[in-house]
């Protein structure tokens, strides 16, 4: 694992309270956080790629002041974020739609979108920048791509099958009711997982940087 101060990849912030993690200074992906976050870094980002409605990926108030702040900097999405980032006062002209299964060229930049199973619709990014390539994926209880041989690794490792589990029997035992535990086994990543997942795509030199690891 890399932390997030290596230059290449920035972790503004992950987890359940926000989302948001700078590539190379010009690309954000996701943008869950308060704009004050984003403050220090704003000015130089070039494109925004998003993955989902859920507010600690997609905060309006911070979407809206960047629209607001930067007129002409660009979205990435799939279709169904194109009316929410409408709403937030993004320009339709500013917002570029992936489609599956196609790259979208943006000449240094180049992006592929892969569909993530989650409560919402949901997707992850592909990301190649100036011969580096980056792969993004959260909220998911599964992967169903490949990325052989990237450099950097942005993945989901929500919880411990052993944690979580643990916390379900507990929970039995109280006679408590453990919906929270049911919506992570459904809807996250473990890290056996997320690691079963790397072991089959990562080689030799590619870098982990593990997202949306539960603290208690």
């Amino acid at each position: 694992m890399v932390n997030g101060s290596v230059k290449m990849i920035n972790v503004i912030q992950t987890g359940s309270k926000g989302n948001a993690v700078l590539v190379n200074s010009t690309i954000l992906i996701d943008c869950g956080v308060p704009f004050a976050k984003l403050r220090p870094y704003y000015k130089k980002i070039e494109l925004v790629l998003l993955t989902h409605v859920h507010s600690d990926h997609f905060k309006k108030a911070t979407i809206k002041k960047l629209a607001s702040e930067r007129p002409t900097l660009r979205f990435g999405c799939a279709e169904w974020l194109v009316k929410p980032l409408i709403e937030c006062g993004v320009s339709k002209r500013n917002i570029d739609v992936y489609l599956f299964d196609r790259t979208f060229n943006y000449g240094k930049i180049k992006i592929n979108i892969f569909e993530l199973v989650h409560d919402v619709p949901n997707c992850g990014y592909k990301i190649e920048i100036n011969g580096i390539n980056v792969f993004y994926a959260t909220d998911t209880n599964e992967i169903s791509t490949s990325a052989k041989d990237y450099d950097y690794y942005l993945i989901e490792a929500n919880y411990g099958d052993d944690e979580i589990q643990e916390r379900i029997a507990n929970k039995i035992k109280k006679g408590e009711k453990y919906i929270y535990e049911y919506n992570v086994l459904e809807n996250h990543l473990s890290k056996a997982k997320a690691d079963a997942w790397l072991l089959e795509n990562k080689g030799e030199n590619g870098k982990v940087i593990y997202l949306h690891e539960h603290k208690n």
